[in-house]
C-alpha cells in the first residue's frame, strides 16, 4: 500500500482513485490528478484546457514510452508513459508528452513536458495526469499491476451531502456542473459528495463498473451505499471498493449517462455525465436514480 498525502497533491486542486473504466485503476490502484487552477467548474471548456504537466514525484527518470491511442475526433495519435525510480519505487506517469529523458533527475514540481488529451480519455474527461506505483523490479509497461493507493492520515477530506438538486453553472457539449452541493472551506482542503451515511464516493456512476467509497469507518463498512436517500450501490466488507447497481440516473426525468464523483480543493458541485442531452446555465436541475 503506498500512500498519498498532502506533499504529493498540493499542485493538484483535483484528484480521483476510481473515475476511469480501466484495470489500471481496478480497487484504487492508479490516481488521477488535475492540475487546473481556480473554480474549476468555471474554468472548463471543450476548446481550451490547461497543458503544464507539474511532476507530482521526485527522482530520476528511467524510461519513456509512446504508444498509439484509439482514434477520436478530439484526441491526440499517440499516448505517453514516463517511468521514475523515486528510490524505492517506480512511479508510471501517463498522459504527458515528455520533456524529459531517461537520465534526468527531476523534483517534485518541475515539468514533465505537457498533458495530451489523449484518445484513450472518454469526450467528458479533462486533461489529467495518470499516476501510479510499483515495486521496482516490476514491469513498468504493464498496463496493470500497480500497488494499491491508500489517503494518508494528514489529508484532510471532508464529505458534503447533497440531495440531487442544483442550478447549473458550466455547461458543455457533453457536461453540465452544477453549484451543488458547495466546497465546505474552498482552498484550505480537499472534499467530494458523500453517501448518506459515512465515505464519500469516487468514480462515474453507473458509466464505469465500479466506483469507491473513501474514507468510510473499515470496522463498520455498509452491505448498501445510498446517495440522496438512494440505494445507488453495493460495497464489499472492510473495502472501499463498491460496485454500482444496475441503475438509470435521471437529471429532469431525462436519462443522462451518470454522475462523476471526485476530490476537489477549490470548489465542488455536482457533474453530469449528459452527452444525450443539453443543459443551459441557470437552469435548475433534480437528479433522480431510477431501477426500471
Amino acid at each position: 500500500m503506498v500512500r498519498v498525502g498532502p506533499e504529493l497533491l498540493e499542485r493538484f486542486p483535483r484528484f480521483s482513485l476510481y473515475n476511469s473504466p480501466y484495470a489500471a485503476h481496478d480497487e484504487g490502484c492508479a490516481i488521477d490528478l488535475y492540475p487546473h487552477e481556480g473554480d474549476w467548474r468555471k474554468a472548463q471548456s471543450n476548446d481550451a484546457r490547461e497543458t503544464a504537466a507539474p511532476s507530482p514525484v521526485s527522482g530520476e527518470v528511467v524510461a519513456t514510452r509512446s504508444v498509439s491511442a484509439p482514434p477520436k475526433p478530439y484526441a491526440v495519435e499517440q499516448d505517453h508513459l514516463i517511468v521514475v525510480e523515486t528510490g524505492d519505487l517506480l512511479a508510471r506517469i501517463l498522459h504527458v508528452d515528455p520533456a524529459v529523458e531517461p537520465g534526468d533527475e527531476i523534483a517534485r514540481g518541475d515539468s514533465l513536458g505537457e498533458m495530451v488529451r489523449s484518445g484513450f480519455f472518454a469526450p467528458w474527461v479533462d486533461n489529467h495526469i495518470h499516476l501510479g506505483f510499483r515495486d521496482p523490479d516490476a514491469n513498468p509497461f504493464r498496463a496493470s499491476g500497480s500497488l494499491p493507493l491508500e489517503l494518508a492520515d494528514d489529508l484532510e477530506i471532508s464529505g458534503v451531502p447533497w440531495d440531487g438538486r442544483g442550478e447549473v453553472v458550466t455547461a458543455g457539449e457533453t457536461y453540465a456542473i452544477l453549484d451543488a452541493p458547495d466546497h465546505p472551506a474552498p482552498g484550505t482542503q480537499f472534499a467530494g459528495i458523500s453517501a448518506d451515511g459515512d465515505g464519500v464516493l469516487d468514480g462515474g456512476l453507473p458509466h464505469y463498473d465500479g466506483g469507491g467509497l473513501v474514507g468510510a469507518d473499515s470496522d463498520d463498512v455498509p452491505e448498501s451505499v445510498a446517495l440522496a436517500g438512494q440505494q445507488v450501490a453495493t460495497a464489499a466488507a472492510a473495502d472501499r471498493t463498491i460496485s454500482w447497481d444496475d441503475l438509470t440516473v435521471l437529471a429532469n426525468g431525462t436519462p443522462i449517462t451518470g454522475l462523476s464523483f471526485f476530490f476537489a480543493r477549490e470548489a465542488l458541485g455536482a457533474k453530469l455525465v449528459c452527452p444525450e442531452v443539453d443543459f443551459e446555465v441557470g437552469e435548475t436541475v433534480e437528479v433522480e436514480i431510477s431501477f426500471e
